[in-house]
């Protein structure tokens, strides 16, 4: 089945682990209007006191430049993909099988549920590996 796909461009950056360090960094994002489609935030163990937060949505110049003033930059080595579809069991294992069986390895996955409809977004090392997942996505695995 075809599922609706979009290509996100990821913001990264990193962010204080304490009270409020997430929280001040989507501050200015906020009131620049930036809309943000998805975030993911995780301390980073190796660097005690820090995380790192993964973003997107920042269009526009005022988004731009909230985000640049902020301390976050643009990824250059990651790329996201948002997927859609019908809510069934199973749906996430064929997504990932479909790109697995097509030789493409995922950086990250994060998936939830809202009604009837999935929502997915999963990251690649490259802008390639990305668009190929996205043409096979939206054909639905069907062989073009």
């Amino acid at each position: 089945m075809p599922h609706e796909v979009k290509t996100l461009d990821v913001w990264t950056g990193e962010i204080d682990d304490q009270v409020g360090g997430l929280a001040s960094k989507l501050e200015p994002l906020a009131s620049a209007g930036a809309d943000l489609q998805f975030l993911v935030a995780r301390r980073q163990p190796h660097l005690p006191g820090k995380g790192v937060v993964f973003l997107s949505g920042i269009s526009g110049a005022k988004a731009t430049k909230a985000a640049t003033a902020a301390g976050l930059a643009k990824a250059s080595d990651v790329v996201a993909l948002r997927v859609e579809g019908p809510n069934k069991p199973g749906a996430c294992h064929q997504l990932t099988r479909r790109l697995a069986d097509a030789g493409i390895n995922l950086r990250g996955v994060s998936a939830g549920v809202m009604g009837k409809k999935f929502l997915v977004f999963l990251a690649f090392d490259s802008r390639d590996d990305a668009a190929t997942a996205a043409r096979l996505l939206r054909a639905g695995g069907k062989k073009k």
